[in-house]
């Protein structure tokens, strides 16, 4: 006979110990330390790391653990100029988000005030999602034709890396601005967009597009995109040597001490990288039991214990070469060579099309692009790479300034160099001994 547990306990037991945040200001000058004490539940971390994500918050240290039933974590955080955080209303939003509040509808799904999967609120709007072979010019084309389809581009988010690209469009009706849903111009538009995408005539991935309706997290469905795709696996020696210079330090061990798989990387730090990587793993059908996150100046170092979903650790060389390669993909995705071009200006149909154009015209290729509209500004980052690999000429950045300036405020800056081998080996325990009381000692006061 087996015990029987009432299926009402979890629920019970998650309102009698709600989750429990602390934002503390006073134990560090330099950041903020949020504490999030919690029950454990299948992708609790994801969300706690999702959320301060969405905020554009920076996490420069962190510890996770999850003994038992129960989760605790302390993320050390800064905002985007590397203060504390001291806006009441993000504050507010901070303890809704991860306490007992963080059922109120939207907030588990990573909206805030003001912002919407990871964009600004777009109103009524058709999602487009695609993914297909990049090649120099793709997004100006992609622009055009939904341009010339009536449709207004509202939001876009673009990810390339190993030769293909993924990106998340929101339109809707230049006319009406309401979402597009007739099934005969969707089709149209579908058509258009596949043989954009269409790469070589033995590209055996080929092209896809979706539509939808609903609200998604831009950043998980581009990784998801991505990894559907096989983005980890090498597109030739030339895309090789192009990502040699960017690739993070990856290892897998066995900690035989606790019966875990110990994730090992040391890689250039940026923003996000924490919810990449947590994401990647989750995805994949991992948890993560322990970890440990630090940055050394400009780098990162991170360990993560962790299991499968059944609870057995990785023992093959195959899964532990694939773990490897996904998490270097989820990594890279966002790594950016190059200048980034921030664009501000009044919002109109078409303006995107006009931009890239431009870009193309130059010889340059967008290797990432944010872009939004809050009212009636558009606000949009392109970053971009001469179409050959080589870097930017400054007369080129000078051409740009006058063709685009005069219809925009354009912002040039240069994305420094990513350089993943020189990272220095991180000081302290062991990789493969695992102590809990040394690893909260290193991030508590």
């Amino acid at each position: 006979m087996w015990p029987y547990f009432d299926p009402e306990y979890d629920s019970l037991n998650q309102g009698m110990n709600p989750p429990r945040v602390c934002i503390d200001n006073n134990s560090f000058p330099d950041c903020t330390l949020v504490k999030v004490d919690s029950m454990d539940k299948p992708g609790i971390l994801l969300e706690v790391v999702q959320v301060l994500s969405d905020m554009d918050l920076t996490i420069s240290k962190a510890y996770i653990t999850s003994d038992g039933r129960w989760f605790m974590d302390v993320f050390h955080v800064t905002d985007q100029q590397g203060r504390q955080i001291t806006d009441g209303k993000t504050i507010e939003y901070i303890e809704k988000a991860l306490g007992p509040e963080s059922n109120v509808v939207g907030l588990k799904a990573g909206i805030r005030p003001g912002k919407t999967v990871g964009m600004h609120s777009i109103g009524d709007h058709t999602a487009i999602e695609l993914i297909g072979t990049d090649r120099p010019g793709l997004l100006s084309e992609i622009f055009a034709v939904l341009k010339t389809l009536c449709c207004n581009i509202i939001a876009a988010e673009v990810w390339t890396h190993n030769m293909r690209v993924a990106c998340v469009v929101y339109v809707n009706d230049s006319i009406t601005c309401q979402a597009v849903d007739d099934p005969s111009r969707l089709s149209t538009m579908e058509g258009q967009l596949r043989n954009l995408l269409r790469g070589r005539g033995d590209d055996s991935k080929g092209p896809r597009t979706s539509f939808s309706v609903g609200i998604t997290h831009v950043d998980r469905r581009l990784h998801q995109l991505m990894f559907a795709d096989k983005d980890y696996e090498s597109d030739g020696e030339r895309e090789r040597q192009k990502l040699m210079p960017l690739k993070p330090i990856i290892t897998v061990d066995r900690c035989e001490e606790k019966g875990y798989s110990l994730v090992y990387v040391r890689c250039k730090d940026r923003p996000k990288l924490l919810f990449d990587i947590v994401f990647t793993l989750t995805d994949m059908q991992f948890v993560v039991f322990h970890a440990s996150v630090t940055s050394d100046g400009p780098y990162a170092v991170q360990e993560l214990y962790i299991r499968q979903m059944d609870g057995c650790i990785l023992d093959s060389k195959t899964d532990t070469e694939r773990v490897v390669k996904c998490l270097e993909a989820a990594i890279l995705r966002r790594v950016s060579e190059g200048f980034s071009l921030e664009l501000c200006g009044r919002d109109r149909v078409g303006l995107l099309s006009d931009v890239t154009r431009v870009l193309r015209e130059y010889g340059l290729s967008v290797t990432r692009a944010d872009v939004m509209t809050v009212g009636e500004q558009a606000m949009n980052v392109f970053y971009v790479s001469d179409a050959s690999g080589n870097p930017v000429d400054m007369k080129t950045i000078e051409g740009l300034r006058r063709e685009i300036g005069h219809t925009v405020m354009l912002n040039v800056k240069r994305v420094p160099p990513s350089v993943g081998v020189q990272v220095p080996e991180p000081s302290g325990w062991g990789k493969t001994s695992f102590s809990f009381g040394r690893l909260l000692g290193r991030f508590l006061p």
